[in-house]
């Protein structure tokens, strides 16, 4: 396998899984997250996150909504998180086959491009 960059990914569309397919494996999931700084594996390598703390309320909400426009295009939906009225947090990974996918790794990317207005560093 390859790597991939984030831009190579952007350009790819999600494929429906109904299952039956193995998930990545370890190595393979590592050579994916080279490409996408910021997003991090869980320990079992079964799950991506990246959390973001926004300016305020509104502004992770505006993101998320632009957020459930891409997964609603791509027919990949990612659990959406916010705690603390503007820490926000997405997982991603494929449900039906409990762990991770490329297309896991697609929408990672995409969701990238969304601009999100962040807290100011102090």
């Amino acid at each position: 396998m390859s790597a991939h960059t984030a831009e190579e990914l952007t350009q790819k569309k999600c494929v429906p899984c109904e299952g039956g397919v193995p998930p990545l494996s370890r190595d393979e999931v590592d050579l994916f997250l080279a490409a996408l700084p910021g997003w991090k594996a869980s320990d079992d390598r079964t799950r991506i996150r990246r959390e973001w703390v926004a300016k305020n309320f509104m502004a992770g909400i505006i993101f998320f909504d632009k957020v459930a426009q891409v997964a609603e295009d791509e027919g990949h939906h990612p659990d959406l998180h916010l705690s603390g009225y503007r820490n926000v947090a997405i997982e991603i990974y494929t449900h039906a086959i409990g762990g991770l996918s490329e297309n896991d790794f697609i929408l990672a990317a995409k969701i990238d491009k969304i601009h999100i207005d962040l807290k100011k560093q102090s």
